[in-house]
């Protein structure tokens, strides 16, 4: 993407990038006065930029959040029910494959027909699914239908291995390697250099998405992004992923990680260097298959040392990006504990939600209950819609001011 540069200034990142910089003195004023409640009592809402963008959620945030009878009563029952009973749209999608510079491969699912029926400068909304998930799961579909009604356009990044997605080295990805998407948004951004871009990630995909926006900071090329269900603090989540019921879980992702691997295990023979090969492919746990693989193709002494550098909950301080996080408080995978309340308090970009109920990828309530969109939808859009409508792609504009500000 090509560079800004001024004769008596440093040169400058992408225009995208200066948007983030100049929105943060924006929204930076530590005078924000005090506002009458825009969000319902059973709702939980903090954080530094909420005067910023709770008046934008207020249609939405103003109703009590009514999970359904019969489902939402159990965080359990409601992660087992939107797992295996929310319906699942069809959306028609076409596949790019993204060659990375180390040799892998990822593959972003595009809606079919977008390139003909929207503008080059429609919004762009990056979807970033959970562990092992990708644009078949039901969740992402739901997304991807909401904001194509917006005339969004829409792409979903399934990581290495998922959602079938090729694999072409022996490496998959993990909660922290950043290389993937920092390349799938640049590659979008070149592509559609006229548009804004966003994202929102799901359980892990909120985690790298988040680590993304800490690590990137200023710099950052995004409008704005979301988060839900994020495990943030990933050692608090390995320690309740051992307990009672929360063991089908892990077993059940961790069967799904086996199946991923299997596939692509003859990449991994004779591989050596520290990796536990046997102990991936048999993987009881999710800890296993990290402590086989993971930990070691990142280069983690040990799988606590990659929970622990590897938790969003630590990049919150950083991000200059408008973030919308967005957790159920009796989420079995993503403890409400690891949520970082005290640093989204603190920095003016972001703001958290917290719903009484919701389980972990359920938030069976709302219009869409019992088997359609989760409730967090149309909120995601609302708030997203909101950056967008601030946004100006006015490039003359941009300049005249960021010379102001550098020089």
């Amino acid at each position: 993407m090509a560079r800004l540069a001024f004769a008596s200034s440093p040169p400058l990142t992408s225009a995208r990038a200066l948007r983030r910089h100049f929105s943060i003195f924006a929204g930076a004023d530590p005078k924000r006065s005090e506002m009458p409640r825009l969000y319902h009592s059973s709702l939980e809402v903090i954080g530094g930029g909420s005067d910023r963008f709770l008046p934008a959620l207020k249609d939405s945030l103003s109703k009590p959040y009514d999970a359904f009878p019969l489902v939402g009563f159990n965080r359990h029952v409601e992660t087992i029910y939107a797992a295996f009973y929310r319906s699942v749209p069809f959306v028609k999608l076409r596949r790019e494959c993204l060659r990375t510079k180390d040799n892998g491969s990822v593959a972003l699912d595009w809606v079919a027909g977008d390139d003909s029926h929207l503008p080059p400068e429609s919004p762009i909304l990056i979807l970033l699914p959970g562990l092992t998930g990708g644009s078949q799961d039901s969740y992402v579909r739901h997304m991807l239908l909401r904001a194509r009604s917006k005339r969004w356009r829409c792409v979903v990044f399934n990581s290495r291995g998922c959602g079938d997605s090729p694999v072409t080295t022996p490496q998959f990805y993990s909660a922290s390697f950043l290389g993937d998407i920092s390349e799938v948004i640049a590659h979008v951004g070149e592509r559609f250099p006229r548009a804004n871009l966003y994202a929102a990630g799901w359980s892990l995909g909120g985690n790298i998405l988040v680590n993304y926006l800490g690590q990137e900071s200023h710099n950052c090329t995004l409008s704005a992004a979301v988060s839900l269900c994020n495990p943030f603090d990933l050692v608090i989540a390995d320690e309740d992923f051992h307990k009672g019921f929360n063991n089908v879980y892990d077993k059940a992702l961790s069967r799904s990680l086996r199946r991923i691997f299997s596939k692509h295990s003859l990449l991994f023979e004779d591989i050596g260097g520290g990796f536990n090969i046997p102990m991936a492919a048999n993987a009881d746990s999710v800890r296993d298959f990290d402590e086989g693989i993971t930990r070691v193709s990142f280069g983690f002494k040990t799988v606590d040392e990659y929970y622990s550098k590897s938790s969003s909950s630590k990049a919150i301080k950083h991000v200059r990006t408008p973030l919308l996080c967005i957790q159920a408080a009796n989420d079995p995978i993503a403890p409400d504990r690891g949520t970082p309340r005290d640093d989204i308090k603190a920095n003016p970009n972001c703001m958290l939600i917290v719903t009484p109920r919701g389980g972990h990828l359920g938030w069976v309530a709302g219009e869409g209950a019992p088997n359609g969109a989760p409730w967090t939808d149309p909120v995601v859009m609302e708030f997203l819609q909101h950056v967008e409508s601030c946004e100006t792609i006015n490039g003359e504009r941009l300049l005249e001011d960021a010379h102001q500000i550098q020089v």
